[in-house]
């Protein structure tokens, strides 16, 4: 295993771990941050934990051509129950996906260094965010990194019934419209795999990535 330094450094992820696992340690600084997306490498660990550096073997993704919009969503979203707004309220949402209540979950993996961290991303204009609302309320949301062809989604979080998918949806139409090439959702979950998203090799990837 991989233990990193001050370095601004990561190894292949070819080196990584069976279950993908790239590295230990180094800092959430914003060029570290951005150098670990751009290698296909992401943050994930929780407060008892040091820093772990992922890239798994299998990769989630989405491709524009492949979203999935239920019967029953085109109606909640015909219904103009919700209206979605584009990095209005990072902070918010980074919060809201930190202190929402999730089934089998003993915690969150967002702690307060990671919220500071992706923080400093948006400020910069590298992190952004989705919001949905009810009238004034936020009521659903996600966030993630922008490299400008990738969005790599980090959480999401929904407070009524739809409103997470309301912004997945809408983020992935405006990708598409964008000429993005996919959205990365890194790990496999069913809520994600209902609209579309499914597991690629983490070689094909990184082609996307780097192509």
């Amino acid at each position: 295993m991989y233990f990193l330094s001050r370095e601004l450094y990561f190894p292949p992820v070819g080196q990584a771990s069976p279950e993908g696992i790239v590295a230990i340690g180094g800092d959430l600084s914003p060029q570290r941050l951005l150098l670990a997306y751009n290698s296909g490498i992401f943050p994930w660990f929780e407060d008892d934990e040091p820093i772990l550096w992922w890239s798994p073997p299998e990769r989630m993704v989405l491709f524009f051509d492949e979203l999935k919009i239920s019967k029953s969503m085109r109606n909640v979203m015909n219904r103009d129950v919700f209206t979605v707004s584009f990095n209005k309220a990072f902070k918010e949402v980074i919060t809201n996906c930190r202190d929402i209540k999730r089934d089998g979950q003993r915690g969150t993996w967002i702690t307060q260094e990671m919220t500071d961290a992706y923080c400093k991303l948006h400020a910069l204009g590298y992190a952004k965010s989705v919001e949905v609302w009810m009238g004034d309320e936020l009521v659903g949301g996600l966030y993630g990194v922008d490299l400008g062809h990738i969005f790599c989604g980090e959480s999401m979080f929904s407070k009524v019934p739809n409103a997470s998918k309301v912004a997945f949806i809408a983020l992935a139409k405006k990708l598409q419209i964008e000429n993005y090439r996919l959205l990365d959702c890194q790990v496999h979950n069913d809520h994600l795999e209902s609209l579309g998203a499914r597991e690629i090799h983490r070689d094909d990837f990184l082609r996307v990535l780097k192509g």
